[in-house]
């Protein structure tokens, strides 16, 4: 009784399993057809190529149709239970199966998000290449002042349509992470874009004003460079030697209108700036420009300075060449025995250029001063203070060399060895002279003062005691033959009196031009100031020469020095008032008569 009761249940449910296995089976199969179509269709899409996954067992193309394999197959076992009435069994299964399955309707719900979103961004990538296209993009760029040429229409089209593209796709994310269920990254996620969504009406605010900003400051760089051309500023600056003559971007114009261009630009760039609203970026920025703004009056002044100075020792080394020119410096410099060669300046422009240099650099410091840069002024302070110092030492060579070289040409014109030589005394002479000058000229720089007289003193005294050591001590012998030597070198010297005249006459002849050159630069130099000429008053002006001014009767004639009844403070020193001129001397000329500025003196 208990086999029929067991075979009656048995046959009870058995339509239930062959009914459960015949879902499982239908499951199966349709479960491998989606596998096939899913793989087929991920196939032709070529989803390995665009995700740039190789070929292998596993990919992403087999992993995807496999998890729809097994997905199907799941829902086939959880039919075959519920019709089995496992229901212990299959409550694992359906509890899996329900969040696989709201996993799954999220899934679709942010691709089907996520396709909207690339639909409408791939609409407005369209529209924006198709407006872009039919855009005359050149034209707008020519209008603006850039080269047509350099720009690349199609590349910068499609990079803004591009940009666009991708912002559509931001402003669906966080969409789509809202969709699948991660708040913990959609949160701060859509904070951003928000933030972001903010600031692009900034952006857009601060991009028009500096775009705008940007095409009135060209406008008025054109406007500004086109009308001191048609002033001449150019052909003035040209006349000056302050353009390069290279181009219009070197002009001064064209430097004037880009000044004005950073001038008008930089307002705009702090409102736009202000605009952006970026404390951390704008603050700072908007407190430098301000500075800049500040420093613009003082830098003006500053400039105008330089340029003044710059004009004012160009005049003035013209002015400087001149007078030199015609004072005769150059030939003076050539008797002291420095010459100039035809491809090198002469000495006239060499200190012209440098009275120049001194002017600019004055107007430099000035323009220092005002701009408040104290180490600046300090240092060029410092290097002024020191000029005084650098010319009187210059001033000490200059007289040394000459010096030197009078008496190398007086003591060679004097003594003469019996062959007809020069004497060795003329170069004694010489340096010696040029040694006293080369150590007062480092003494008055100030170079190692200490060290410079103690050298000097240890080289007198090492001389002379040398000389005492060698008189007083073993050397007496040696000396003795030194001293016979000398003395028999001074007797077959020559001093020769008629060569002594000629040189003297041969002076005299050149103190003579040089006072006739000297005259001649002050006439020259009178005439160009449109002032009456020196006469010839023995140098001075006469009433002959003096015009008096109009609607003046206190204004006196100059008279000459020989019709004045002032006492001469050196009256007692002329040797001819007193009698030191009669006394018998190696010169028995009159001593009035060397004086290079009156060579008709000893022919009165």
């Amino acid at each position: 009784m208990f086999r029929d009761m067991y075979f009656t249940n048995m046959l009870s449910w058995l339509p239930e399993l062959i009914l459960g296995l015949v879902v499982l089976l239908i499951g199966f199969f349709i479960a491998k057809a989606v596998e096939r179509a899913v793989h087929k269709r991920l196939k032709k899409s070529r989803v390995n190529e665009r995700l740039d996954v190789k070929e292998g067992k596993w990919n992403v193309e087999k992993i995807i149709s496999k998890v729809f394999f097994f997905g199907i197959l799941l829902l086939a076992f959880l039919l075959f239970f519920n019709i089995m009435n496992a229901s212990m069994i299959a409550a694992p299964f359906m509890t899996m199966y329900s969040g696989l399955g709201g996993a799954v309707l999220s899934i679709l719900k942010a691709a089907l998000i996520l396709l909207l979103a690339w639909v409408l961004a791939l609409v407005v990538k369209k529209v924006i290449l198709a407006v872009g296209g039919k855009m005359k993009l050149n034209k707008y760029v020519a209008k603006v002042g850039a080269s047509p040429d350099e720009i690349d229409k199609s590349k910068w089209v499609e990079t803004a349509a591009n940009i666009a593209f991708y912002v559509v796709l931001l402003l669906f994310v966080p969409a789509v992470l809202h969709a699948l269920g991660l708040s913990g990254i959609s949160g701060p996620f859509e904070g951003m874009l928000t933030s972001f969504m903010h600031f692009i009406p900034k952006l857009v605010g601060a991009a028009l004003i500096f775009a705008v900003g940007w095409v009135v400051a060209k406008i008025i760089r054109t406007i500004v460079t086109k009308l001191l051309e048609s002033v001449g500023v150019d052909r003035f600056s040209h006349k000056l030697k302050l353009s390069s003559g290279q181009g219009k971007e070197t002009s001064i114009s064209g430097v004037i209108g880009t000044i004005v261009f950073v001038l008008i630009m930089l307002p705009v760039t702090i409102s736009a700036l202000e605009v952006l609203d970026l404390e951390g970026i704008s603050q700072p920025a908007i407190a430098m420009l301000n500075d800049i703004m500040t420093m613009l009056p003082k830098i003006a002044v500053a400039v105008v300075l330089v340029l003044v100075g710059i004009y004012l020792a160009k005049w003035i080394k013209g002015v400087v060449v001149s007078l030199l020119d015609n004072l005769g410096i150059n030939s003076i410099f050539g008797k002291m025995g420095v010459r100039s060669g035809a491809s090198t300046p002469s000495f006239s422009q060499i200190i012209g250029t440098i009275v120049q240099v001194v002017v600019i650099l004055l107007f430099v410091v000035e323009a220092l001063q005002l701009l408040h840069l104290r180490f600046m002024v300090t240092l060029a302070t410092g290097i002024f203070a020191y000029l005084p110092m650098v010319v009187a030492a210059v001033v000490i060579l200059a007289i040394g060399f000459w010096l030197a070289n009078l008496a190398e040409k007086f003591v060679g014109s004097i003594l003469t060895t019996k062959s007809g030589m020069p004497h060795v005394l003329r170069y004694v002479a010489k340096y010696a002279i040029l040694a006293f000058a080369f150590f007062m000229a480092l003494s008055q720089l100030g170079i190692a003062p200490a060290i410079i007289n103690a050298a000097f003193i240890l080289i007198l005294g090492g001389v002379a005691l040398a000389f005492g050591l060698a008189f007083g001590l073993g050397g007496r012998e040696h000396a003795s033959r030194y001293l016979t030597k000398m003395e028999g070198s001074l007797q077959e010297a020559d001093v020769s009196k008629e060569k002594w005249e000629q040189k003297k006459s041969e002076m005299k002849q050149e103190a003579k031009q040089s006072a006739n050159k000297a005259k001649k630069a002050v006439d020259e130099t009178a005439k160009e100031d449109n002032v009456p000429p020196i006469g010839n008053g023995g140098g001075y002006p006469t009433q002959k020469d003096y015009e008096p001014q109009t609607g003046s009767s206190n204004e006196l004639p100059l008279s000459d020095p020989a019709d004045s009844n002032m006492t001469d403070a050196f009256e007692d020193n002329d040797p001819t008032r007193t009698n030191d001129a009669n006394k018998d001397g190696y010169n028995t000329t009159d001593p009035g008569e060397d004086y290079p500025f009156d060579p008709n003196r000893g022919n009165k």
